[in-house]
């Protein structure tokens, strides 16, 4: 019971560390949580208007090679149909007597092909040392035309 009540006229010079102890780990909990939301990917710096770029001549060479896939099973390379295995090969043929800027394939994909159906073609594509790769699509009805 020797507790003094009342005002003191001495100062009580001891830090009382709790509250700032309190306040420092919330925002350390804070930050742990928001840091990965900020690191979610890399960023890119995005186009504003989309602008159809210009058809590119090759395709309508009779040199080009077009592979059309208008299904998820079947794979044309001009009016001949092939199956995946022997599409490298034909390809593989008809680029050897080719410069590297003439090294280009061209996919035409159907709307209802799978995506995994078009990484299938690239994948045979590439594995014929070929790195140009142009998928084709048509342009937008409504796009004016470029001048």
């Amino acid at each position: 019971m020797g507790a003094k009540v009342g005002g003191d006229d001495e100062y009580n010079s001891d830090i009382n560390v709790t509250p700032m102890v309190d306040v420092m780990l919330v925002l350390l909990i804070i930050f742990m949580i928001v840091t990965p939301l900020l690191q979610q990917g890399v960023s890119v710096n995005l186009p504003r208007d989309m602008i159809s770029p210009d058809e590119d001549g090759d395709i309508t060479k009779d040199t080009s090679v077009i592979v059309a896939i208008p299904d998820n099973n079947n794979f044309y390379i001009g009016k001949d149909q092939y199956p995946l295995n022997d599409l490298g090969d034909k390809i593989k043929r008809s680029m050897e007597n080719k410069t590297p800027e003439q090294r280009i394939v061209y996919i035409k994909s159907g709307i209802e092909v799978d995506y995994g159906t078009v990484v299938e073609a690239i994948d045979t594509i590439r594995k014929q040392d070929i790195d140009r790769i142009g998928l084709v699509a048509d342009k937008k009805k409504d796009t004016p035309p470029s001048k």
